[in-house]
């Protein structure tokens, strides 16, 4: 039956009892089962943890570069391990380096989660942030309704205004 129609006899299920075959086109059913595996690589996400690096006696400019790109890989949704690296006598102060760690976090706002609090591990302290969806989404909804009324009123102020060309023909009058 299979061969006047010029298709295959594929075996679906083997284990099944009895087993399952089906009556199709084998190249074009392989072909599909490929695309669908493509379609399904293509929109998973492969999370990678990025590092960025901090000194005690960082200055605020470096700081706040640094913070920026924190915020950048979270807004990417990768996981960021914020490591703050001691030298020397700066072992000696360890409550600098959570000061900076808890900077970091209140840099970061509601948009990160801790995943690892931070802690000293021999010279370094670390401290491991992932996304946080459901946050990200209510500050994306936000900002928009935000944008929105930004420009109805913008457009609230233009309508009250008469234009400059309405102003001049009346004064020709």
């Amino acid at each position: 039956m299979a061969k006047g129609l010029d298709l295959d006899l594929v075996e679906v299920a083997p284990n099944a009892n009895p087993p399952v075959c089906r009556i199709m086109d084998y190249g074009k059913f392989k072909y599909e089962e490929g695309q669908k595996a493509k379609e399904a690589r293509k929109k998973s996400t492969n999370v990678t943890v990025k590092e960025v690096k901090y000194r005690p006696k960082i200055g605020k400019g470096d700081f706040d570069t640094k913070t920026r790109n924190v915020i950048r890989f979270i807004d990417e949704g990768h996981k960021v391990k914020v490591t703050l690296q001691f030298r020397g006598r700066e072992m000696a102060h360890p409550e600098l380096g959570s000061k900076i760690l808890d900077n970091v976090l209140a840099a970061v706002g509601p948009a990160a989660k801790v995943d690892t609090q931070a802690r000293l591990e021999g010279r370094n302290m670390t401290m491991v942030l992932s996304p946080d969806k459901q946050a990200q989404e209510a500050m994306k909804k936000a900002a928009a309704a935000a944008q929105h009324e930004a420009e109805a009123a913008v457009a609230a102020e233009t309508e009250g205004e008469p234009d400059a060309e309405d102003e001049d023909i009346e004064d020709r009058s």
